[in-house]
Parts: C-alpha cells; structure tokens; sequence
C-alpha cells in the first residue's frame, strides 16, 4: 500500500468538502504529496496563489500542474516502471512531463485535450512534421507486406542510394538502428583503419551514449570522466575546447600520431547553441588529413537539415566519415555511418575474420524504417523544404527577438538553418535578428539559474508551445500561424516570469 505525506502552508487553507485522494487536492493549497515507492514518486499539487498588486495570480507552476491533470496521473504510473517516469533524458520535466496521444503537421495533442506547436519534433527527426503523408502511405504500405524479411530488400537499397546520391562524403555506408550506433561504428573503423586508439573531441559536443564519447573532463583538463565506465576507455580520449585553434594546433603536434579519430557536432555543441566557427572546421580539416587522423563529422542532427547533404555540403568542407540518424529515417528508429569506402568497407567479409569489423544488427536497415527513410530523403533530396523550414525559423528569431527587445528583458533567439535557441541572459543579439552564420558567438550565452530555465519550459507548454528544452526544430510545414503562436506564448512567458521574479533585464 502507497504511504502518502502531505506538507502545507499554513496560510493555504484546504478546500471545504475535500476528502484528501490525491487526485482531488485543492486548487488553491500549496501541497506537494510524496508517494513511496511502491506507488511511483511525488504527486504535486500547486503553491498557494501569490498575489500581485492585490490580485491572487496563479504561478507558472500553479497554471502548468492545474492544465495538465492527466499528464500527472500517468506520470505516476510511469515512476512505478521507468527511473524518473520518463524513457529519455530530454523527456525529464519537473514536477512531470506532458504526455501526447497523437500529432500531425506541426502541432500534437496531449492527453489532456490541448492542442500544442510543436518545436521538438521528435527530437529533431520530422524536417516534414508529423505524419507526413508521402511517410505515412510508404509505412502503411510496407506493413501489409511485412515488418522484417530477415533478408536483403529493395528498398534497403534504394534507401542507401539516396544517401549516398546527396551526402558528399558518402562513397559507402551501413545502416544501423540509432545515431549511438552510427558513432560507436565510425570510431571502431577510424581505429581499425589507422590502427591507433585515441579519439579526438570537442567539449560539449554530444554524440551519443556510446563508451568512447561519454563524459566530460574537469576544466582545463582534457581527460574526461564519466561514471560506468573503465579508466582504459576515458584515458583513450582527448577533450578540447571548441574554436580554439591553438588548443587544436598544440594537441596535433603532441599526439597526433595516436589519434585515430576527430569527431564533432558539424554546427557546434548541442546543435549549434555555440556555433563551430567554419574557419576552425576548415582548420580541422587541414590537421586530420596532415596527421592521418579521421575526421568525422557527426550530422546524427544536423543530416539533411542544414542542406540535403546536411552541413558538410553547406561548408563545402567534406569529413572521411559522417553519422546520421534522425531525419535519414523519416521519423522511424534508423541511421547510418558513411564515408570513404576504403574505410567503411573494414566491415567487408574477408578471409582474416580478424581483420574485419563485424557488424550484425537484427533491425539494421528494416523494411519499415527503409520505407519511411527513403520516402522522407525522396521528398527532401531537392532540398526545397530544408528552405521552407529555415525561412520559417529566420522569421521566427527575428520575432521572437522583437519581443525580447519590446519587454526590456535581456534574452536573444539565435541559430543556424531550421535549428534555433533560446538563451536568456545574452545581451546581445544577431544583427540580422537570426544567427551568425558559420563564425563563432562574440559570447558565450550565459548560465541560467534552474528554476528560470524550468519556468520557461513549463511557461512555453501553459501557452500551448513545446520547446527542445531551450530550443527549437523548426520545420517545413510550420504555419505563419505557428510563429504568430510562439510570439504570443513567449511574451505572456517573460511576463509572467516577471511577475514572479524570475527575470528582469537579466535573468534571476
């Protein structure tokens, strides 16, 4: 039986008539119920109302717990099966996240009947939005055929022609069923291919859960450490700081003989929200091929996004190897590792078993994710809604910036292609009101305090617009209603942030 604890306010008195079941707690109580274990967590109930100028306001909290009733109660259910309540990092929201039933085109409704636009877009795989029809109709199509033939197919192929046909750097490439995967492969072939161990990477930059990119070093350190993992696998890495050139020079020169492989986010660390500056990538470019390193760009996000050869086509600067994941698979689990054949072809059958890359994978290159995938890159291949979607987003900066400015808070909306950020703090702001472009920020954005981050989340979702925490995938089929919506949303958001002093002209 659940063991349930009840903390209030004494100023918050309790609704008359109430029978204290959790699923009715008083609206106007501040009361936060824990939930032993057996029962799944905490159960939260809204802070007593504040009051400004005289008038009882509801808090960003208080607004997003009273909306979102359903969204709570299975919340409940989800921290009786899964740590946190959540099967993603991205999904953890506090008090808890809201929960979808179903999305089409830009927006998606959550259990609780509100109708929501939508700037996750499913973790930056839907350049053509939900439930895209060309998507939808291959699927449907290929269920009635068969989900897994266990076998070689068609449209495996042509999947794989289609990337190849746009990704500069493609010569050959293998399927894999995430961008984990993709990375964990492209780094066993860079090793296998010099024959040396050390991986070369960025701080910050995210590519994957995969042993050999996890954890970050101290600062001014380079060695990282991450918990899980053995000491040999950290010490086979070297982690240095972004758009430093002279870190990159140095590092070169005193290791570049074992460094079997550079990888990097191809627009900067977590998609751009500090942009790579192309003059570092042009200069990473020069030292991999002077040492014999491998360099790889990870396009797990920016893939047929940036441009339809993704990033490295838009910098006109082509890697030895690339991973994608995301959009290469239309929406469904997929992606890929590609590159010069004389690398990826390590993974070959040959005579010397040893001397091959073995790489099995009961779902690689599915006849569902191969439907979906080459439906998807056959629409976007002319590269027309990577256009429509980054039009969008350049509109949407600019105006979203407006309302910083016309609010007086310090905050700027920054970024590259259909890939935007949110940084509150940053007093500074593109001169064109959307990024800039392939160079470095002239400053970091600023850290922000928790609970502002947190309240802009919840804040956003009260007015019906779901971030990416902090950011936003825009894509080809958001509406100019949309940005009229998130202009909106973002303005009752910095007011009400305001009013509970989370925000000035800076952050709290």
């Amino acid at each position: 039986m659940a063991h349930i604890f009840c903390t209030a306010l004494p100023a918050a008195p309790l609704q008359s008539g109430w029978n204290g079941d959790p699923e009715g707690w008083p609206q106007t109580a501040m009361l936060r119920w824990r939930v032993g274990a057996d029962a799944g967590g905490e159960i939260w109930a809204p802070e007593h109302r504040r009051s400004y100028g005289g008038v009882a306001m509801a808090t960003i909290l208080e607004r997003y717990v009273e909306l979102h009733p359903a969204s709570q109660q299975l919340h409940g259910r989800a921290r009786r099966v899964f740590p946190d309540g959540v099967t993603h990092d991205m999904r953890y929201v506090q008090p808890f996240p809201i929960a979808v039933e179903r999305a089409a085109g830009s927006r998606k409704w959550d259990i609780d009947g509100h109708e929501i636009v939508d700037f996750v877009m499913g973790h930056g795989a839907l350049l053509l939005g939900h439930a895209h029809p060309a998507v939808t109709e291959a699927v449907a199509a290929q269920l009635a055929r068969g989900t897994h033939y266990g076998a070689s197919h068609e449209l495996e192929v042509r999947w794989g022609e289609l990337v190849q046909r746009v990704v500069p750097s493609v010569e050959h490439l293998r399927f894999t069923s995430s961008g984990t995967e993709a990375t964990m492969m492209a780094l066993r072939l860079a090793r296998a291919h010099t024959g040396r161990e050390k991986v070369l990477r960025l701080r910050d930059h995210f590519h994957g859960w995969n042993d050999s990119v996890t954890g970050q070093p101290p600062a001014e350190e380079t060695l990282p450490r991450s918990p899980g993992l053995p000491h040999g696998i950290l010490d086979a890495s070297i982690v240095v700081p972004q758009n430093d050139i002279a870190a990159l020079d140095r590092t070169m020169r005193e290791s570049g003989g074992e460094i079997a492989a550079m990888i990097f986010e191809a627009t900067g660390l977590h998609w751009g929200t500090e942009p790579i500056a192309v003059t570092y990538v042009r200069r990473a470019r020069e030292l991999t091929r002077e040492h014999g390193v491998v360099l790889i760009f990870d396009e797990v996000i920016t893939g047929f996004r940036v441009a339809a050869g993704g990033a490295q086509a838009a910098y006109g600067i082509t890697p030895d190897m690339t991973t994608m994941a995301k959009i290469v698979a239309g929406g469904l689990p997929g992606g890929c590792v590609g590159g010069q054949a004389r690398i990826v072809d390590r993974i070959a059958m040959r005579q010397d078993a040893s001397e091959r890359i073995a790489h099995p994978g009961t779902f690689n290159a599915n006849p569902l994710s191969a439907a979906a995938g080459s439906a998807c890159l056959a629409v976007i291949e002319n590269g027309v809604p990577q256009q429509q979607a980054s039009a969008t987003a350049r509109t949407l900066a600019q105006r979203l910036n407006a309302v910083f400015r016309e609010e007086g808070v310090a905050g700027a909306v920054y970024g590259q292609a259909s890939m935007l950020h949110i940084a509150l703090g940053l007093r500074e702001q593109p001169d064109d009101g959307y990024g800039w472009g392939w160079h470095a920020m002239p400053q970091r954005p600023p850290a922000v305090p928790g609970r502002a981050a947190s309240a802009l989340r919840r804040g956003m979702l009260n007015e019906g617009v779901d971030l990416m925490a902090s950011g936003m995938m825009v894509s080809a089929v958001h509406t100019e209603a949309d940005v009229d919506r998130t202009e909106e949303a973002l303005r009752r958001t910095l007011r009400a942030m305001r009013a509970e002093r989370l925000i000035d002209n800076g952050v709290a």
